[in-house]
């Protein structure tokens, strides 16, 4: 059985991410194919690009059911996060999968460059599985022009001009807007912690 999904979604990241569940000594298997998806333990749902392309690689795939009914612990990336909320403002507004009730909004800021690239501090206040031997205000490796504002399945906050949420948790749903596959050993230690949940 193939325990540990990566989602095929079409991203450009697939490989970087593999790489780095492998180096924890695990053995993910990249895939959309929705029986062996159905019956994984785990599954990560990367994104880079635009939520409508991704979108359209899940409905065309039926995998936007089996995400919604999954009750196993799934893991969001950067994109994949935001694909959780029920609706993206990117282009002319995008229906996205609906856990969370939530829209992903255009990240503004006053004078600062966008997209938001590099690394920025994670805050948190509780400890969560997810945050396991991970400091508090440490940092990771972040991409994005667009935000899952703070709302009440918000684990941790990051500021670039403004607060927005950079974890999130809906039941067994965990989503993440850094990039912990290019994190380093704070990213690495994230991945594990979801790997042994």
């Amino acid at each position: 059985m193939e325990d540990i999904v990566i989602l095929d979604t079409g991203c450009a990241n697939l490989t970087s991410i593999k790489v780095a569940i492998e180096k924890l000594g695990y053995y993910p298997f990249i895939t959309s194919e929705p029986s062996i998806v159905i019956n994984s333990k785990k599954i990560f749902l990367p994104g880079v690009g635009t939520a409508a392309a991704v979108m359209k690689i899940l409905s065309k795939k039926k995998l936007i059911n089996i995400i919604q009914d999954f009750k196993r612990p799934v893991l969001g990336i950067c994109l994949g996060m935001q694909l959780f909320c029920d609706f993206s403002e990117e282009g002319n507004g995008v229906k996205t999968i609906g856990i969370i009730k939530s829209s992903v909004l255009r990240l503004k800021t006053n004078n600062l460059p966008l997209p938001h690239i590099g690394w920025n501090q994670v805050l948190f206040n509780k400890s969560y599985p997810l945050f396991k031997h991970i400091p508090n205000n440490s940092r990771f490796y972040f991409v994005h022009s667009y935000i899952v504002p703070i709302n009440k399945y918000t684990l941790s906050t990051t500021n670039y001009d403004i607060n927005f949420s950079s974890v999130i948790q809906k039941n067994n749903f965990f989503g993440v807007q850094f990039h912990p596959e290019k994190s380093g050993h704070i990213g690495a230690q994230l991945l594990k912690n979801f790997l042994e949940m």
